[in-house]
């Protein structure tokens, strides 16, 4: 990650960012308190989400894994950000919400956003849990810009509203300049505030030798790689977003 670019893509018009590692191999886990100072010495303001998993791979977390889930939102509950991004299921696919309940507790008063494992399940059930700010979510679709996903995030929006949750549902996963439009265009009508995107890539490391063989354990065409935020993919998703501001 490099800080440069986390700088110039708040100049780019990113509001907040949600922090984490491992973003380009299995979605992201949770970032180091190093990567977080580092990031303020050079965006002392920008709101941080961290991200809470302990993993790459499913949501169904052993207690061992839940208890460090735990430690870390203490940790940086302390540590000058503005909220988590987690999620936790049964190994049915339901949400557990007794073991989401309490992380979301014990990151009070942060705000807490439920992660895109909410596309895995039954929607009423995060209406059960206390606290919840959040809810990122495809439309329980592989992007949030398809038909069907745009249906399901209109009705998501529409529920929000009509039961007052104050539950924002901020959609992500396919974002980019050529569909944003598309979205605001669909998703405003029903009270959209907020989108969420990666709008990042891999490109080659600095490594000139590599040795025949041999790698970082990863396998396939991201071994010796390095995933980066295109800082330009920012600036014309957010131009193309103030473009639907009156």
């Amino acid at each position: 990650l490099s800080l440069l670019v986390i700088f110039r893509a708040v100049e780019a018009g990113a509001d907040r960012l949600e922090l984490c590692s491992n973003l380009g191999l299995g979605g992201g886990t949770t970032p180091s308190l190093g990567l977080l100072k580092a990031i303020r010495k050079v965006a002392p303001i920008v709101s941080i989400m961290i991200m809470i998993r302990p993993r790459t791979g499913d949501f169904v977390y052993t207690e061992a894994e839940f208890d460090v889930m735990i430690e870390d939102i203490r940790y940086f509950r302390e540590n000058d950000v503005q909220g988590v991004v987690l999620g936790v299921l049964t190994p049915e696919g339901d949400v557990d919400v007794a073991r989401t309940q309490r992380l979301v507790s014990e990151a009070l008063p942060l705000q807490v956003c439920f992660h895109r494992a909410f596309d895995m399940t039954p929607w009423h059930q995060l209406s059960q849990i206390d606290g919840l700010t959040r809810i990122l979510t495809s439309g329980q679709g592989t992007t949030a810009t398809s038909a069907n996903s745009l249906n399901v995030l209109k009705d998501l929006l529409d529920l929000a509203k009509y039961r007052d949750t104050r539950i924002e549902i901020l959609p992500g996963s396919g974002i980019n300049s050529s569909t944003v439009g598309a979205l605001c265009q669909a998703l405003l009508p029903h009270g959209l505030r907020e989108v969420h995107m990666s709008g990042g890539h891999w490109t080659d490391g600095a490594s000139i030798w590599r040795r025949n063989g041999m790698g970082m354990g990863v396998g396939g065409a991201s071994e010796w790689g390095i995933w980066r935020t295109n800082v330009s993919a920012i600036r014309a998703v957010k131009d193309a977003i103030d473009s639907f501001k009156v």
